[in-house]
């Protein structure tokens, strides 16, 4: 199982099913068992998404009420910016977005806990 990285993950079409953007969606089956699987292992998590002001609340607020917990949104870790300064793209590990993990198939986090096991 994978441990100790720091894993960046997207809001729209990741965390969630695809929808029309400022809707929050519908969670995708899988996300929280996962994410509460990466957490248990000392993962580092980030919701790395474009949205921003009302709309990123929003989903935070979303994610919280089902119980889904980032330990940061949109910005580097602080032990990161301390070492190497702060920049405008987030440093992960690994990066889970709709729009890259396995090959632009359909995000599923069965999939993505099967690749973490092997990893």
């Amino acid at each position: 199982m994978i441990k100790n990285k720091i894993i960046a993950i997207d809001y729209d079409g990741t965390c969630t099913e695809k929808n029309e953007y400022p809707n929050l969606g519908v969670l995708r089956d899988g996300l929280k068992g996962v994410i509460d699987l990466l957490q248990d292992n000392e993962n580092i998590l980030i919701l790395n998404t474009c949205r921003k002001g009302k709309e990123l609340q929003e989903a935070i607020d979303f994610l919280e009420e089902n119980k889904i917990h980032f330990d940061y949104v949109n910005e580097n870790v602080p032990f990161l910016i301390e070492k190497y300064g702060d920049c405008r793209k987030i440093y992960a590990d690994i990066y889970i977005d709709d729009n890259n993990f396995l090959q632009n198939k359909d995000i599923n986090w069965y999939d993505i806990f099967r690749y973490f096991l092997s990893y």
